[in-house]
């Protein structure tokens, strides 16, 4: 029986990864609180609405912010890393806060961080469409296997874990239908991964070419599927994933 493993969401795109036991869905919406702010870099513009990836600061462009961990506190954010220790902002009001804190984990090399804006109701994920991530547990360990080391699940920022799958099962599901408790959500495409997911969230370093690996061992560089709520309702840690 496949069942929800690990519930995830991350307040600001790219930065922080924050566990959950539980989360309440809402159709055409992201999972709450998920990519609800977003930081631009270099002369990227606030428009307002939903804009592409490469404008915002994210790991595969700076591996450190890989390393962050979050904690959601009403409109507070605590924010966390190994060596810069850790920050609590409000972000509708602290976003050079942000940015100063931040500085020194971003490569000089890229544009510089800029901004911190609100992501529109559909949220600021990489598909511009209200979505949540879904990834399968016997994907990760077969991935882990090939790569030869255990892959922390933070590369990959998923928002929901099934396990009871077999690897890759997921894959197959763009099109189909997952009911998990009284939520339904439809799968609409695969993810194809970036370097982000090379960078070991512990330390915020590259250590494994998970591209690579995915390339030569199943052809692809896609990991996990992308799904919009279709019926609302509030799913949990242990949770029945039922395929429609």
């Amino acid at each position: 029986m496949s069942r929800v493993a690990q519930i995830w969401r991350h307040p600001i795109k790219g930065i922080g990864a924050e566990p959950l036991e539980r989360a309440a869905l809402t159709p055409d919406r992201p999972m709450p609180g998920d990519r609800a702010w977003a930081l631009l870099t270099g002369a990227a513009e606030d428009t307002g609405g939903w804009q592409k990836c490469n404008l915002f600061a994210r790991g595969c462009n700076g591996p450190q912010l890989m390393a962050i961990t979050a904690r959601s506190e009403g409109e507070v954010v605590h924010l966390s890393h190994p060596t810069a220790g850790a920050i609590t902002i409000n972000p509708a009001q602290d976003g050079q806060k942000l940015v100063a804190w931040l500085s020194p984990l971003w490569p000089q090399e890229r544009p510089a961080l800029r901004r911190l804006i609100q992501a529109p109701e559909e949220g600021m994920s990489d598909a511009p469409y209200a979505c949540l991530s879904i990834l399968g547990t016997a994907s990760l360990a077969a991935l882990s296997e090939a790569c030869g080391a255990p892959l922390d699940p933070r590369r990959f920022r998923g928002n929901l874990w099934i396990e009871g799958l077999q690897p890759f099962e997921e894959l197959d599901w763009p099109g189909r239908q997952l009911k998990i408790g009284d939520t339904v959500l439809e799968v609409s495409e695969r993810i194809d991964r970036c370097r982000a997911t090379e960078t070991n969230p512990d330390t915020g370093e590259r250590d494994i070419n998970t591209l690579q690996v995915l390339r030569k061992t199943w052809g692809h560089i896609d990991f996990g599927v992308k799904a919009r709520v279709v019926t609302g309702g509030t799913i949990a840690l242990g949770q029945k994933a039922e395929l429609l």
